[in-house]
């Protein structure tokens, strides 16, 4: 979930913790969008002199909703090629418990860097990205993790890009990295979560974790959609989802956090 430094979000952390605690959920960590080396993307994120701002919004909501729900510090880092010092060196700023990697490919910077006018190449070349960011070891989770088939929903054919993908999770297997089931992407261009079951379906065979996240950018958002997540998730064989505290993976069984789960 984000706050409104990342300039496309609404609500202050302390509103996201009421929702998410009418919700049942037992915590949440807010993961805003991380400041970037020479200014990309900008106008949708935090800039590097608001991150002690950032930290404390999100500690004056772990203070104020203590008692109730444990709020924590996360951050989601943009990964690009080349881009990993600066990220070695943001992270260590601050006590972050979960750390989002993350590839844009909708984001202009992204574009201008990586599309020639080849939408499949394109594809392939996010699916490689998002393999190298699992490698570098620098994130715990990987986010929306086909979120390229909403640059040109008439051009993603997941069999087409299969080769790819599985090529990818193979590699993310052995990074030991998790991945996100991210429920936002039922209201975007294309209306499946990200990823989609096919992807679900080989992650699972490969044993990759899941962390379940609704990328809320507004209160209202927190934990949408999260039975109909669960229940895919069930269905496709796995029986535990992971969360991170300290940046160190914990799993819960899916029933249970299903059963724990208020209408909203």
């Amino acid at each position: 979930m984000h706050t409104p430094l990342c300039k496309h979000a609404t609500g202050m952390p302390e509103e996201y913790a009421k929702v998410a605690y009418r919700r049942g959920l037992k915590g949440i960590i807010v993961t805003c969008h991380n400041p970037m080396k020479n200014g990309w993307s900008s106008n949708v994120r935090m800039n590097l002199d608001q991150l002690d701002e950032y930290v404390t919004i999100v500690e004056y909501a772990r203070k104020t909703w203590s008692d109730k729900i444990d709020v924590r510090l996360g951050l989601e880092s943009d990964y690009v090629p080349d881009i990993e010092p600066w990220l070695e060196e943001l992270h260590q700023i601050a006590e972050f418990h979960h750390i989002l990697g993350s590839v844009h490919p909708h984001l202009q910077y992204y574009k201008d860097l990586y599309f020639n006018g080849d939408i499949l190449a394109f594809q392939r070349g996010y699916f490689e990205h998002l393999a190298m960011a699992a490698e570098t070891k620098l994130f715990d989770t990987l986010s929306h993790p086909d979120l390229v088939k909403s640059v040109d929903p008439l051009e993603w054919n997941v069999g087409r890009i299969a080769e790819d993908i599985c090529n990818c999770l193979d590699r993310v297997a052995a990074a030991g990295v998790a991945m996100e089931l991210n429920t936002s992407g039922l209201h975007k261009s294309v209306p499946e979560m990200n990823p989609g079951r096919f992807m679900l379906e080989e992650m699972h065979k490969r044993n990759i974790p899941v962390v379940v996240g609704a990328d809320a950018h507004h209160p209202f958002r927190v934990a949408d959609d999260f039975e109909e997540a669960l229940d895919m998730l069930s269905d496709i064989g796995y029986t535990k989802v992971s969360i991170f505290l300290n940046r160190e993976r914990y799993d819960l069984e899916i029933n249970s956090v299903r059963s724990s789960l208020r209408p909203t």
